[in-house]
């Protein structure tokens, strides 16, 4: 599963909670219910602006139990783990900034390439190739282990396969070559552009 997909799935949920609990804080708080008439069941939280967020009993029904603490200093630990997990997962980057390109031994070259360079390189191939329109690519992995991932958009009634077979033949091929690797996968997403209707024809108007 890739990073931004974990975002989406993490970040989506969080901030729909995050959401209706403002939403209830604000209509408690502004005292909503009372002005539009509205009157709540009664375990429905904040219906007032001096009710407490959570009530004298919530806040004491288990502190008097043993193992009460602990599971709450456990909980927020987990909670700053993952926290701090999903924080340094966004600094760290999932390719190196520069790659090393093969050069004569007895040259005393070291040359260096940087992968964005690599990725420009691959995505104006990929824009090259017939009834491609747009192309976005990214590299990941480990500088031996490196992995593209593209996303290509077709025009109208475009082939995605002779799109793949293009690909992997010209800007594909390419790119192994002049960083040396024997094997580079390349995983594509591919879609094709929607037929634009053709616009009717406005008739004049007979007065």
């Amino acid at each position: 599963m890739s990073r931004s997909t974990v975002n989406r799935v993490v970040l989506a949920p969080a901030g729909l909670v995050l959401l209706l609990g403002g939403l209830l804080v604000l209509a408690g708080g502004l005292d909503l219910y009372g002005r539009l008439g509205i009157d709540p069941p009664g375990w429905w939280p904040l219906t007032s602006p001096d009710q407490p967020l959570f009530s004298h009993a919530s806040r004491t029904r288990w502190t008097d139990r043993d193992w009460w603490w602990p599971a709450v200093v456990a909980g927020l630990s987990l909670l700053l783990a993952l926290g701090l997990w999903w924080l340094f997962a966004q600094l760290r980057r999932t390719a190196p900034s520069t790659l090393a390109l093969p050069a004569p031994a007895d040259a005393g070259l070291r040359l260096r390439l940087r992968t964005r360079a690599l990725e420009e390189v691959l995505e104006s191939g990929a824009e090259g190739l017939a009834e491609v329109g747009r192309a976005r690519v990214r590299i990941a992995g480990r500088p031996r282990r490196l992995t593209v991932r593209g996303a290509v958009t077709l025009a109208p009634g475009g082939g995605p396969a002779a799109l793949v077979e293009q690909f992997d033949a010209g800007p594909l091929a390419a790119a192994r070559s002049s960083i040396g690797l024997d094997e580079l996968p390349a995983a594509l997403r591919v879609r094709v552009a929607a037929t634009k209707r053709a616009a009717t024809p406005k008739h004049p108007r007979v007065i």
